[in-house]
């Protein structure tokens, strides 16, 4: 603004002969002046508005600037904790089901075991038989063939 209280204040005006009353120029010039402090210190207090606003409106574009990234930040984090939960998981169950084939195995290993010692005990006991029956066998007839005497059943 190019004019002042001031200078409206210090303005003066030449004299002339039918000229305005000096008095009411004065007052009018001095309402003037007010209104014109008044206009200046409201504009004034807009521009410290605006110039406050301006400044908040800068730190809320940071806020949202930094809000956006930890947002991005916190949705990357979240997909690597789902994806590395994910993977764990997998592990989890491949390590379980190859423990699980393990003892399977284990088992099936033993129980082959198991069928082999049996079968091996069988056919021992199937010799052990033959040779206790082989040897009574040959008992009886020893006892069969001695001379005066008959072989005896034995009575149950």
């Amino acid at each position: 603004m190019g004019l002042t209280p001031t200078d409206i204040h210090n303005r003066e005006f030449h004299r002339k002969m039918r000229g305005y009353a000096e008095n009411e120029v004065d007052e009018f010039l001095d309402e003037v002046v007010r209104e014109v402090e008044s206009l200046m210190r409201e504009r004034d207090q807009m521009r410290a508005q605006m110039e406050e606003a301006e400044q908040n409106l800068t730190r809320f574009r940071q806020v949202e600037e930094h809000l956006q990234r930890a947002l991005v930040v916190a949705q990357q984090t979240a997909d690597d904790l789902r994806q590395n939960a994910q993977h764990e998981a997998e592990l989890v169950v491949r390590e379980a089901q190859q423990r699980v084939d393990q003892i399977m195995e284990q088992g099936r290993a033993q129980v082959r075991d198991i069928e082999r010692e049996f079968a091996e005990r069988r056919r021992e006991l199937e010799v052990w038989k033959a040779r206790v029956r082989s040897l009574l066998e040959s008992q009886l007839s020893l006892l069969a063939n001695e001379p005066g005497e008959a072989p005896r059943r034995e009575e149950a």
